[in-house]
C-alpha cells in the first residue's frame, strides 16, 4: 500500500488501521508503527494530527505496513520493545521480550523480598538481557552475569544494560550454559528454548519466520534445555548458593514435567507460578 504524502497523518493511521484489521492484526500495531515511524508522541499525534505525512514520511510508513502485512512482527520493524517498563533494542539472534516472561521477573525477586541484598544473579540464555537487566534494575546491589551462545545477540544485550542504567553492574558470557563457569550464584534464571522441534514450522509466522531458532528450539520434547541446565548446575562448577533460588521460565504443558526433572535433580520440590492468563508459566526451586 501507497500513502500520499498530502494524507494526514491523522487518516494515515486510519489506512494503516483499516489495512491491518482486514488480515486480522490488531490495532494498536497501526499506532505503533506510525508514532514510530513518524517520530512522534502520542500527544504530538492528537495535536498535530492534521499535518501532511509528507514524501518521506509517506514513503517509510508504506515500506513498515509492507514488512507487518508480510508477518514481520511490530517490534521487529520498530527495532525496540518495552519489558518491566524499560525500552530494549532487539536484534536479529534475539527474541522479542514477552509480558508473560515478567511473571519469571517477579518470581524471582519474591523468593528474595529484601531488595538491598547484593545478590549474585546467572541469566542463562539472556538474549537480549531483558530478564537480567529487568533484575538489576530493582535490586541496587546485585550484579549480574548473562550467558548466550550467540555473541551477536550479547553485544544487543550489553547495549540494553548500559542503556537502561545498570551496565557497571552486568557482565555477558559467550558459553554453552554454564560451561566455563565458577562459583555460586544466589539467584539462577532462565527462559530457555523450549519448543518441541517437530512443532516450530506449525507456529504463527511472526515467530518462525522472524524469531532465531537457537531461541526456540527445545529439542525432540521441548526438554532438552532444562536437561543441560540442571546437569551443569550439580555436576559442574557453577552452583546455586545455600538459601539460592533457580527459575525457569516454562511452556504452557511443562510445569510438571519440569518440576519433576528439578527434583529428581536433586533440587527439591519446586513450585509453580501461574501468569495473568492463567498459565502455569514459572518453576521454582529452592533447595534447602
Amino acid at each position: 500500500m501507497r500513502f500520499d504524502p498530502a494524507l494526514s497523518r491523522r487518516n494515515a493511521l486510519r489506512h494503516m488501521t483499516d489495512a491491518l484489521a482486514a488480515r486480522g492484526i490488531a490495532d494498536n500495531d497501526a499506532r505503533f508503527l506510525v508514532l514510530d515511524v513518524l517520530g512522534l508522541t502520542t500527544t504530538e499525534l492528537i495535536l498535530h494530527g492534521a499535518a501532511p505525512l509528507g514524501e518521506a514520511g509517506a514513503r517509510r510508513l508504506g515500506a513498515a505496513l509492507k514488512r507487518r502485512l508480510a508477518g514481520e512482527p511490530v517490534a521487529r520493524i520498530v527495532g525496540t520493545w518495552e519489558f518491566w517498563g524499560l525500552p530494549f533494542g532487539l536484534a536479529p539472534e534475539t527474541l522479542v521480550p514477552r509480558a508473560d516472561t515478567e511473571t519469571l521477573v517477579e518470581a524471582a525477586l519474591g523468593s528474595h523480598p529484601d531488595r538491598r541484598r547484593p545478590l549474585r544473579i546467572l541469566d542463562l540464555g539472556t538474549g537480549s538481557g531483558c530478564i537480567l537487566v529487568a533484575l538489576l534494575s530493582e535490586l541496587p546491589n546485585g550484579f549480574g552475569i548473562g550467558v548466550d551462545r550467540s555473541r551477536a545477540a550479547l553485544v544487543q544485550a550489553r547495549a540494553n544494560a548500559v542503556r537502561n542504567g545498570v551496565g557497571e553492574r552486568a557482565a555477558f558470557v559467550s558459553a554453552d550454559w554454564t560451561s566455563g563457569l565458577s562459583g555460586s550464584f544466589d539467584l539462577v534464571v532462565s527462559n530457555p528454548p523450549y519448543i518441541a522441534s517437530a512443532t516450530i514450522d506449525g507456529l504463527a509466522v511472526e515467530v518462525r519466520a522472524h524469531d532465531p531458532a537457537a531461541a526456540l528450539d527445545g529439542g525432540p520434547d521441548g526438554l532438552d534445555a532444562y536437561r543441560n541446565i540442571l546437569r551443569d548446575l550439580t555436576q559442574g562448577t557453577a552452583r546455586l548458593a545455600a538459601g539460592g533460588t533457580l527459575a525457569f521460565e516454562v511452556g504452557y504443558d511443562q510445569a510438571e514435567t519440569v518440576r519433576r526433572l528439578g527434583a529428581e535433580a536433586g533440587f527439591g520440590d519446586g513450585w509453580i507460578v501461574h501468569d495473568l492468563a492463567g498459565h502455569a508459566r514459572v518453576v521454582g526451586f529452592r533447595p534447602d
